[in-house]
């Protein structure tokens, strides 16, 4: 696992933004694995910037998003289709039947669950997934116990994550109590993984994944396990590493590494 601290949210927005692209010029059909929250907002804010400065190309793009709130609609202003359409997809060039995200409305979730898996899988997986954390430390909507080996199904909510979404209802009693999400087991097997993290908020849960053990009560740990996983945090959110020092020594050292 690869740390990468940035001192502002806005240069660690660019940084990671910068690694999609590298995917993206190497692999002009690349699959992305996509998250919704308030983290990566600014990466798909930056990534709309190259597209519409530096034509950055997503015409062969497909993308999977990791999850969806149970009971909302399309077109609800909370629901990650929406999330989605309005920060990214509607920006770009993007083609809508490439686009993948999780039906909270299905009539059949379990089929609709393993749909999704053989849909990844039809399409020859995912080339690099994009993460935020919890402040709990989970991944997508995989809640602390979940299995670390889960695959994409229905997930009932931790009160922690209600509490964390609230911000984003009218009240607390609109939050959704259950989402449909990719699992960690589907998670890993993306080839490239990044996590972008910010603030003083996700320094506990960051330093849990970063340097705790692998459990299943901190999900994101699983991303150790990982081969080629990057973590893109501000100084806020490195706050709490106990090798913060040396994470910074090897970004120091990087462009002089030998060549692989």
């Amino acid at each position: 696992m690869e740390v990468i601290i940035s001192e502002t949210y806005e240069e660690m927005s660019r940084l990671a933004a910068r690694e999609v692209a590298r995917m993206l010029n190497s692999k002009p059909n690349a699959v992305l694995g996509l998250a919704t929250g308030s983290t990566p907002l600014g990466l798909y804010k930056e990534l709309v910037r190259m597209h519409k400065e530096e034509g950055l190309d997503f015409s062969q793009v497909t993308t999977f998003n990791l999850d969806e709130y149970v009971g909302l609609t399309k077109d609800h202003p909370q629901s990650y289709h929406y999330f989605m359409h309005e920060n990214l997809f509607k920006h770009i060039n993007i083609p809508v039947q490439n686009v993948y995200i999780p039906s909270g409305t299905t009539d059949n979730y379990r089929a609709f669950c393993a749909w999704y898996e053989q849909r990844i899988r039809e399409v020859g997986g995912i080339d690099l997934q994009i993460l935020g954390i919890g402040s709990d430390g989970h991944i997508a909507f995989n809640e602390p116990s979940s299995s670390l080996g889960s695959r994409t199904r229905i997930k009932t909510l931790a009160r922690q994550t209600i509490e964390d979404n609230a911000r984003f209802f009218e009240k607390i009693e609109d939050v959704p109590v259950f989402a449909i999400t990719m699992g960690v087991g589907t998670i890993l097997e993306a080839r490239q993984i990044i996590l972008v993290a910010n603030g003083e908020k996700k320094a506990d849960a960051v330093a849990r994944a970063v340097e705790g053990p692998v459990t299943s009560m901190i999900t994101a740990s699983a991303l150790q396990l990982h081969p080629d996983c990057t973590v893109f945090l501000d100084r806020p959110a490195a706050g709490k590493l106990q090798m913060i020092d040396y994470y910074q020594w090897v970004q120091a050292k990087q462009p002089g590494a030998p060549k692989t």
